[in-house]
């Protein structure tokens, strides 16, 4: 009777896995906004003019003001005022961001004092690209915010349980998202229709997002009801208290700076790659928008898939820095298909064969990555230790997609103009695009490959199991 009465919420299989959902449908949603209109480059850049260069710009957006910073302040945000207080916040964020993205591209927006004032400077970009581009940044601050508090949630709940398993089921969740929005983005766009319209599917996920907040409020309530069990703060946190002068002890670490090089280097090549993945198999393969994002809509599928089954994996049987590597060379085969072999056949069997493939990539590194950092990182600023890897993986995904964007423009002389203009079998070559999102993947093995060769030196547990 008193081992039952002892027992917390976190002990009870309902309750932690009830949390796990509320926290993974917050992300669900979040990960649907992200990509809403990257099956759509072709549509916005002829209803609002954004070209190649405006779009990589756009979507480095997302993760400019973390580069800046926030996602520092963030983590200690964290660590000080505990993940309830900061989960609403982020999902606060992406709300607001979301609501400015979506006026920026609405037809409400165009003809105003506002539209005409950003159009008088920077003409290069419209001034609907820079307004989305606002929102974006802040809806990108609370997103990341939402990222680490989310692991440090997980981390909380499945203390000494199927963590690994937790984390690989919520990342499966998000990826869904993925796929749902690459398959009804452009049905609600109509982009094979009459009257195609950039603005109906950024609404459906703005309202998304809104659900995402409550769902979190919702997780809030069980969280206050565990502190309390806990003898805990209100704020969330142990007694032993976060301090600012940990983050010196974060940076000074050998291990924290190679795992987040290979962060930044892996995720470099994945989340940019989304945004521009439609339009290359558009290109390459000559078909509609709609039966682009239909293959690559897979791509989070087979993620989703098996990284739950590895997770289970890991916990009982490790091998998370094995795991690294074989997704990186995965993601290498993959990207260097995309460039060499696609253009010279355009076979959907190809194609539709590397997503699935870069899709257990997507399974092996980030099922092994997150669960690992709690085993090289003080439990009094794990936070902190998220939000620094995210930062430094916010300047990989805050220039990658401006480079790509760059480089497809300049490797691809006059295709925007002729695009914009109807001109007919007017595509993109995405060979130097892909080519660079392979090199990406070529650093990020040889992170991969040190990271195993430290582990093995000085036994940092990576390799073992997550139940003891």
């Amino acid at each position: 009777m008193t081992q039952i009465l002892q027992q917390k919420l976190s002990d009870k299989a309902w309750a932690r896995w009830s949390a796990m959902v509320l926290i993974a449908l917050m992300m669900l949603f979040a990960h649907m906004f992200v990509d809403v209109i990257s099956p759509l480059k072709e549509l916005i850049q002829v209803q609002r003019g954004w070209t190649s260069d405006v779009f990589g710009t756009y979507a480095g957006s997302e993760y400019l003001l973390n580069v800046w910073g926030f996602l520092i302040v963030a983590g200690i945000i964290l660590d000080k005022m505990g993940i309830r207080f900061t989960g609403e916040l982020s999902a606060i964020l992406m709300l607001l961001g979301a609501i400015i993205k979506y006026y920026a591209v609405s037809e409400a927006f165009m003809g105003t004092g506002l539209e005409a004032w950003l159009n008088s400077w920077w003409v290069d970009m419209p001034a609907s690209a820079k307004l989305a581009s606002f929102g974006f940044m802040i809806f990108g601050c609370g997103c990341e915010m939402a990222g680490i508090t989310a692991s440090k949630a997980l981390a909380k709940w499945f203390e000494g349980k199927e963590m690994a398993l937790a984390m690989g089921l919520e990342m499966a969740l998000a990826r869904v998202g993925v796929f749902f929005i690459f398959t009804i983005s452009p049905r609600i766009a109509g982009v094979d229709g009459l009257d195609p319209s950039i603005v109906r599917p950024v609404a459906f996920c703005t309202a998304l997002l809104f659900i995402g907040l409550l769902c979190f409020t919702v997780f809030c309530v069980l969280d206050k009801k565990l502190d309390k069990q806990s003898g805990e703060t209100t704020t969330g946190e142990s007694e032993e208290e976060f301090k600012i002068g940990d983050i010196g002890k974060i940076f000074s670490s050998r291990l924290f700076w190679i795992v987040a090089m290979l962060c930044v280097l892996y995720y470099s090549a994945i989340f940019p790659f989304q945004k521009f993945a439609a339009n290359m198999l558009q290109s390459n393969l000559n078909i509609s928008a709609t039966a682009a994002a239909d293959i690559f809509r897979w791509f989070p599928i087979g993620a989703a898939c098996i990284t739950p089954l590895l997770g289970w994996y890991l916990d009982r049987r490790g091998k998370g820095a094995t795991m690294l590597i074989l997704g990186s060379l995965l993601m290498i085969i993959c990207h260097t298909t995309f460039a060499v072999i696609l253009p010279i056949f355009p076979n959907k069997i190809i194609a539709f064969a590397a997503i699935v493939l870069l899709g257990i990539s997507f399974s092996l590194v980030p099922a092994a990555l997150w669960p690992s950092i709690p085993k090289i990182m003080d439990k009094r600023y794990l936070g902190s230790a998220y939000s620094l890897i995210f930062w430094v993986q916010n300047f990989g995904l805050s220039l990658t997609p401006i480079a790509i964007g760059y480089a497809l423009e300049k490797s691809n002389p006059g295709v925007a103009e002729q695009i914009a203009t109807g001109v007919e079998g007017a595509v993109y070559n995405y060979t130097v695009p892909m080519l660079l999102f392979a090199s990406l993947g070529v650093l990020a093995l040889l992170f991969a490959l040190w990271l195993k060769v430290d582990d093995r030196r000085n036994h940092y547990g990576l390799e073992e199991p997550n139940i003891k």
